[in-house]
């Protein structure tokens, strides 16, 4: 590994955990350079942040990945075409493309296209421009919209040849009809097309927003499609924009790859959002089903077993399954993740907290907890001091108390005294997983 890439690595795991950075670098890494990614810029991303853009896309590459980036340019062709004296026309949200307003449409995409490749290049970065021979397009209708096209092929010589050559494609939104006739193609429709044709693992939208938001304007970590969808579709707070965002994103990832997924996020956070558990976005996964299950009736205890012994590395003590009753288990429907939770005192414990390696970064963890906390309007559990995770359970918990060997975590528990015999008995429960690691 040379030494640039040596320093943007330990640079990375600053972010996070050298575990879960070592991770990615090493899934990612391990499919074709076209596979890795698909980058959606929005044009406003261009226009007010292209230094810190050009930053972390060459952050990206230094580690050994090449993205495939798509942009779009609208505010600046809005511009353009005031400037020109004609007055930016939508129906029913798509830009009416006259062939006048085409005209400047391909003006303005070259001259963003090559904004950002100079960017790039300017810091070292290895860039193509990649401005036709992508997407062949057919009109939506001319009658309505005027020169707006809907791919119909991506054809990927291009894209392929510069990866090859160790170059970034920088990919402008424009179609052509078989015929020759160019089209304006929406990024968000030419991202989506790209990502059919690549199957990517990540697909990522990059916006001044940095995420989906909620109703209190706050960026939305997680969303399993599996688990949350219909509920956010019905929610009342939800706006038109988020509403149509969430639906192409549905329809993209029911096309792609289950390891596929779609981030996102702002150019500041690309970094941390693609490199760490935790993220710094939205992201947006088809996720699975889980279930509550209030016996162990049903559940499959050697599977369980496995799932647990590969998350935390060390066997469960024999007598793990009958030593106490459980009183909530949640499961993902391919065991991957599972918290199971005991009754101590009337207050509910979480007795263990496991997501397989395979599952990290897919924001199943995220769905446990919404699903833990949902049903449980107390809780508190222990960790261990060195636990990796335990950044992410002081943010989930309302307080905590740390001892020689644990930290103690609790949420909805105000009493002292309550708290007080919460961390006793957290500091008493008797071990569950043996000290020798698998395979030692």
């Amino acid at each position: 590994m040379g030494s640039t890439q040596e320093v943007i690595v330990r640079f990375l795991r600053n972010l996070g955990s050298r575990k879960e950075v070592e991770q990615y670098l090493k899934l990612f890494s391990s499919v074709d350079a076209r596979r890795f990614a698909v980058i959606r810029v929005e044009g406003a991303v261009l226009q007010d942040d292209l230094e810190t853009l050009a930053s972390a896309l060459t952050f990206i590459q230094r580690v050994g990945l090449t993205p495939v980036v798509i942009h779009g340019a609208g505010p600046q062709l809005s511009h353009q075409l005031r400037d020109a004296g004609i007055d930016p026309e939508r129906v029913d949200g798509v830009r009416v493309t006259t062939p006048q307003a085409l005209e400047i449409a391909r003006k303005v995409f070259i001259r963003e296209n090559l904004r950002l490749v100079e960017a790039l290049e300017s810091v070292g970065t290895r860039a193509r421009p990649v401005t036709s021979g992508i997407f062949e397009a057919r009109l939506v209708d001319k009658k309505r919209f005027g020169l707006v096209g809907d791919v119909t092929q991506v054809h990927t010589e291009a894209i392929d040849s510069a990866l090859r050559s160790g170059h970034m494609p920088i990919i402008a939104s424009l179609g052509e009809t078989p015929a020759g006739q160019i089209l304006h193609v929406n990024s968000d429709v030419g991202a989506a097309a790209l990502a059919r044709a690549l199957e990517p693992f990540k697909v990522v939208f990059l916006t001044h927003t940095g995420g989906l938001l909620d109703q209190d304007q706050q960026i939305i970590s997680a969303v399993n499609i599996e688990e949350d969808y219909a509920d956010m579709l019905a929610e009342p707070w939800l706006d038109s924009d988020t509403r149509t965002r969430l639906q192409a994103i549905k329809e993209l990832l029911d096309g792609l790859p289950r390891s596929s997924s779609v981030s996102i996020t702002s150019p500041e956070n690309l970094v941390r959002e693609l490199f760490t558990h935790k993220g710094a976005g939205t992201l947006v996964r088809r996720g699975e089903h889980i279930r509550l299950h209030e016996s162990m009736e049903k559940i499959d205890r050697n599977r369980l077993a496995e799932l647990l012994e590969q998350a935390f590395g060390r066997k469960l003590t024999v007598d793990y399954f009958t030593r106490k009753d459980f009183y909530r288990v949640y499961l993902s429907d391919s065991y991957r993740a599972t918290a199971i939770l005991t009754l101590e005192d009337g207050i509910p414990y979480l007795d263990k907290f496991a997501v397989t390696s395979e599952a990290q970064g897919e924001g199943i963890a995220s769905s446990l907890w919404h699903c833990i906390t949902r049903d449980n309007k107390q809780l508190f559990w222990r960790s261990r001091l060195d636990n990796e995770i335990n950044g992410w359970y002081f943010q989930k918990s309302d307080g905590s108390f740390r001892t020689d060997k644990w930290v103690v975590f609790w949420y909805g528990i105000h009493n002292f005294d309550t708290i007080r015999r919460c961390v006793e008995l957290a500091k008493a429960m008797p071990p569950t997983l043996k000290q020798h690691s698998i395979g030692s």
